[in-house]
């Protein structure tokens, strides 16, 4: 059960408009054409380079449309969505009016640069395009109504409106074997990330948001090392998507804020120095935890993960809270996703600048923390 600081307890949850999930293997080919909103929509598939041209999975999804719905295809979305990449994307789209679906294909990239074409589309025609995700990583974009993209300058831009959440998920573990194996559990990682900062949210609520988030969790550190054992193993897989989906569908539309410290070091880290989010995650997930468990409340809350992840519990929230740190950064390393910032070009020089993107503060004892965190990790 979660722990709410709050007494008595109260809460609010606000639902997406999800109309559907499927699951399984094969699902993409059960069950594409049916999502389609109408029997004569047109859609328009956005994607990256490496799905298009180093696996089958794109001409397998324009093979499914058809000449009938299959208006055209944007192969070359990048790494956290690059602005040239989107409006190029865009352009297409708004060249045919016929357009009224969007199959975002891959990560969070081309899940995000969906949400933003149908965020522009609607900005010029007043109307949101339909969108069908399908997921080849765990990284939970198609859970958010939020996007985000890189500015010329490589800074996050972010987008948000309710009417952004896709419509369809569909979860093919088929597509999913065509993921390289970091990828896929760094992703999974970034899952756990959300799972774990939805514990302290104050905008969670407690049912489903927070349930759902301990569910999650406890099948991420079941089957992440599951998978890196065997990473064909489709039932693992599958069963990973689904605690991806459960790590963010519970958020729904009333959060007023972003997740947490983690992820506001991850948007600090990713576009300006080309971290992929999921290593952000694992750079930065059990080094917050740890700060977070000298906060009481935030103890409090995520104290109950201990018995998730197969611990017992000491009855010390703050205790217990720093043993959940400890376990991610051991699960980290059994997945052999350890790195340094210092790999990636970081230097101590930068190390101002990441606090204060981080924190939105210049001096303080938070961008004190989270300059001694960011330099624990160069």
């Amino acid at each position: 059960m979660t722990n709410s600081p709050q007494h008595p307890l109260s809460g609010h949850w606000k639902p997406t408009h999800l109309q559907a999930m499927h699951y399984g293997p094969n699902s993409v080919e059960k069950h594409l054409i049916s999502c389609l909103p109408s029997s004569t929509s047109k859609a328009f598939i956005v994607t990256g380079s490496s799905l298009a041209s180093k696996t089958p999975l794109i001409k397998q999804v324009e093979a499914l449309l058809g000449t009938t719905h299959h208006a055209g295809t944007f192969s070359n979305i990048g790494q956290h969505a690059p602005v040239a990449h989107l409006d190029q994307a865009t352009d297409a789209v708004q060249k045919d009016d016929a357009i009224d679906t969007l199959i975002s294909v891959g990560g969070g990239s081309p899940i995000d640069s969906a949400k933003a074409i149908s965020y522009r589309q609607h900005r010029r025609s007043g109307k949101f395009l339909y969108h069908i995700s399908i997921p080849t990583t765990l990284s939970a974009a198609e859970c958010t109504l939020g996007a985000g993209y890189t500015s010329s300058e490589s800074t996050k831009v972010a987008v948000a409106h309710p009417e952004l959440v896709p419509h369809v998920v569909i979860y093919d573990a088929d597509f999913a074997l065509e993921t390289p194996e970091r990828l896929w559990l760094s992703t999974g990682i970034r899952s756990l990330d959300h799972a774990i900062e939805l514990q302290y949210h104050p905008d969670a609520s407690d049912v489903p948001a927070k349930q759902l988030g301990l569910t999650a969790i406890a099948s991420l550190f079941t089957y992440l090392p599951k998978y890196k054992s065997d990473p064909k193993n489709k039932d693992y897989i599958t069963r990973l998507q689904l605690a991806s989906f459960s790590s963010l569908c519970g958020m729904g539309t009333a959060f007023k804020s972003g997740l947490g410290l983690s992820h506001a070091l991850g948007y600090a880290l990713g576009s300006p120095y080309g971290i992929p989010h999921g290593i952000t995650s694992c750079l930065t997930l059990a080094k917050v935890v740890n700060l977070k468990s000298n906060d009481p409340d935030s103890a409090a809350q995520v104290a109950p993960v201990l018995p998730f992840i197969g611990q017992s519990p000491s009855g010390d929230k703050q205790n217990d809270a720093v043993q959940v740190s400890y376990a991610i950064e051991r699960l980290v390393k059994e997945l052999g996703l350890q790195s340094s910032l210092s790999e990636y070009g970081v230097g101590e020089d930068q190390v101002p600048k990441i606090a204060r993107l981080a924190t939105g503060q210049e001096k303080g004892q938070l961008y004190d923390n989270v300059v001694s965190l960011v330099k624990s990790k160069l």
